[in-house]
């Protein structure tokens, strides 16, 4: 099950996301060794990107990326308009359970960028950090950005990484005036098992009985890294024939780590030749 769905307390003007990733989600974390903590902040990262893409307007994607000092150095996560997500985490050295967020990122930034495919353009803003975490730090920027107050939850194990979302409308106080109040207090009761483990359906009724909800189609959500051997070709071609004839002749081929899709590519004399256009 790797789903997003969308839902709407009809009665009270209160909209929410829900998502549930399994092989996509066990796809993007296989073969990585990430901790516990560092799972963690990758899936809310991730949560967050498909959630944004979902309102997306146009073919494009969004990159949400965060780069600094810390033991994290880079966080990355792409989602496009379809909902195909791939993304990576660079750590150095070891998290403890008591380091802090500071500790963990250092000084790094939040990047959002959106690139719309249709202009060939992209927008790009920093997203203030909250001392709080992540789930915070996106609590505020859904409020400040789109001016509507928002709350999230997200729960991640090695096989299943899922999250919520709720948002209140504008004018949700002229449904009901506590309708905000009652639903989050209900949504706080949720506990990582049942994030995790339920569907959305079965979620939402176990949270919300009593509320009209309406659920729109689900759609789904994929891990996507295309193999794109002509990029790392230009890599060879930049380092210049001279150097790359150099690398070859060491180590009898030149090995290049494709990071965030997690892969090694080999480039022989063969592929030299091909690259240089050139037969020694």
């Amino acid at each position: 099950m790797n789903i997003h769905t969308r839902f709407l307390f009809k009665d009270l003007n209160v909209r929410g996301q829900h998502l549930s990733l399994d092989d996509a989600w066990q796809d993007m974390i296989q073969n990585r060794g990430y901790s516990s903590l560092v799972r963690q902040l990758f899936a809310e990262l991730s949560a967050l990107a498909i959630f944004l893409a979902n309102g997306m307007k146009h073919k494009g994607k969004i990159t949400l990326q965060i780069q600094g000092d810390g033991i994290i150095n880079l966080l990355l996560v792409e989602v496009s308009d379809d909902l195909k997500i791939r993304g990576m985490v660079r750590a150095e050295g070891a998290i403890k359970e008591d380091d802090s967020l500071d500790k963990i990122l250092g000084e790094g930034q939040i990047v959002a960028t959106l690139y719309n495919a249709q202009t060939d353009h992209s927008f790009q803003s920093l997203v203030p950090r909250n001392a709080q975490g992540l789930i915070a730090t996106f609590e505020d920027y859904f409020a400040q950005s789109e001016q509507l107050e928002s709350k999230l939850w997200v729960s991640s194990t090695p096989d299943n990484l899922s999250a919520m979302l709720l948002q209140r409308m504008p004018d949700a106080d002229q449904y009901d005036s506590e309708g905000w109040h009652r639903v989050g207090i209900l949504a706080d009761t949720v506990t990582q098992e049942e994030l995790t483990s339920l569907d959305t359906e079965s979620l939402l009724h176990r949270l919300f009985h009593e509320e009209t909800v309406e659920l729109f189609n689900a759609e789904w959500v994929s891990y996507e890294c295309p193999k794109d051997k002509g990029r790392f070709e230009k890599i060879i071609q930049n380092l210049g024939e001279q150097d790359a004839r150099d690398l070859l002749k060491e180590h009898g081929e030149i090995a290049i780590h494709n990071e965030i899709c997690n892969e090694h590519l080999f480039f022989n004399k063969d592929d030299v030749d091909r690259i240089f256009n050139t037969t020694y």
